[in-house]
This record gives structure tokens, C-alpha cells and sequence, in this order.
């Protein structure tokens, strides 16, 4: 388990809807400050925030994050592209320029910090689609992610960190923003993810649709897609 109460934090994509949220619960569970990275850091009005430039699929840019916040004891890999269309109508270009970010750019970041986190935590945001392939490289990329979490969860347990995959399904940001569906409240998924985090838990699944589909793995695959079933 993490206790939140005087750590140091540092949130990639910290300017989106997630984002901030990831900053604000943690100086309210007691974090002593945050790091606030985005490509082009936003103001806050709080001096425990510090906005720092990061560029996750940038070496050079991680490197020097990681040496200015070297003090970092939790690290919330946060920062993610979209994108939905289907594999054979995107360019193998458009599917790595996605893979760039969401897979690379978050194994740069935790490869970078994982000295620092040392009995701190690592909580990596995947999605409900790293288990359901509905949307293309950005699926693709999720489930990618999510294993590379699997591998980093077993090779930090050594040196004590928390290794947190947390899996969500459509949320009320800037991503899903032209999506006319159902979306959950980012508030209350920042809330379960923390909770699970301070709880000690190596997963967290933060709403229904995630539980369910986690749940539905061990189905054949026609019941997961239905089109299968009909093909």
C-alpha cells in the first residue's frame, strides 16, 4: 500500500480532464506537492503545484524531467492519445505515431523514474479496450500497455514499488468529447484509483464496464464479439 500523506507526485498529462483531477485528489489525500508534466504546462493556482515540460515520446525531454523532479515517489503515467479507426483504414504510420505515446512514451517515463519510486507507487492508466479490441491502434495500444505493466509490476517488486493498472471505460474528457455515450465522471474515477492505490491493490477495475468485460476474458471470444457469432 502507498500512503499519500508527504509524497511527492508527478502526473503526466496533467492539462487534461484526468489529469488534473489525478493532482488535485492527491494534494487532498496529503501529497506535499505534484508535478503537473504536459508538452505545454498549464498555470495552477497552488504552490505545491510545479508544471514541468514533458514530452513523453521525447528521450531527451524525459531525461531532463526525471532530473528535475528527481524527488518523485509516485508517478501517475497519465498522458495518452486516441484515435478509433479501423486498423486496415489507418496508415501503419498513424497506428505507431499512437503506439509512440501511449506504449513507448509511458515505458520511457517509468524506465526513467523507477529509481526514484523506490517503496513508492507507479499507476499506469490503461482502459477497458487494453481487453476488447473495439478502436483500432489505439486498443492495439492498450492492450500493449497493459502487458508492459504485467512485466513492470514482477521487476520493481524487489525494490518495493506498487504497481498499479487501472482500467476505465468511456470518461467525460477532452478524448471522448465527440462521443455521444454514456461517460462516468473523472472525479469519481480518480477516487476509485487512489483508493485501490492507498488500499494496495495491483489492479483496479473503476467502473462497471471494466469489471464486466475483465470478467467476460475467460468467454469464447463470440461472446465478447458478437459479430463473430453471426460471421
Amino acid at each position: 500500500m502507498t500512503d499519500l500523506t508527504h509524497a511527492i507526485v508527478l502526473v503526466t498529462g496533467a492539462n487534461g480532464g484526468l489529469g488534473a483531477e489525478f493532482v488535485q485528489q492527491a494534494l487532498d489525500r496529503g501529497a506535499a506537492k505534484v508535478y503537473a508534466t504536459a508538452r505545454t504546462p498549464r498555470t495552477w493556482d497552488d504552490e505545491r503545484i510545479v508544471p514541468l515540460a514533458l514530452d513523453v515520446t521525447s528521450q531527451e525531454s524525459v531525461d531532463a524531467a526525471a532530473r528535475a523532479a528527481a524527488d518523485t515517489t509516485v508517478l501517475v503515467n497519465n498522458a495518452g492519445i486516441g484515435g478509433s479507426a479501423p486498423l486496415l483504414d489507418t496508415s501503419v504510420d498513424e497506428v505507431e505515431h499512437v503506439f509512440a505515446t501511449n506504449v513507448f512514451g509511458a515505458l520511457r517515463v517509468a524506465k526513467a523514474f523507477a529509481p526514484s519510486l523506490r517503496g513508492g507507487a507507479l499507476i499506469d492508466v490503461h482502459s477497458v479496450l487494453s481487453w476488447i479490441a473495439l478502436a483500432g491502434g489505439y486498443s492495439a495500444s492498450k492492450a500493449a500497455f497493459w502487458s508492459i505493466t504485467n512485466s513492470l509490476r514482477l521487476e520493481l517488486a524487489p525494490q518495493d514499488t506498487q504497481v498499479v493498472g487501472a482500467h476505465l471505460g468511456y470518461t467525460d474528457t477532452g478524448m471522448t468529447a465527440d462521443l455521444d455515450v454514456e461517460k462516468a465522471d473523472p472525479a469519481d474515477i480518480v477516487r476509485t484509483i487512489w483508493d485501490a492505490v492507498e488500499a494496495g491493490e495491483h489492479e483496479v477495475l473503476a467502473d462497471e464496464i471494466s469489471r464486466n468485460v475483465r470478467a467476460g476474458l475467460s468467454a469464447p471470444l463470440s461472446a465478447l464479439y458478437p459479430a463473430l457469432a453471426t460471421a
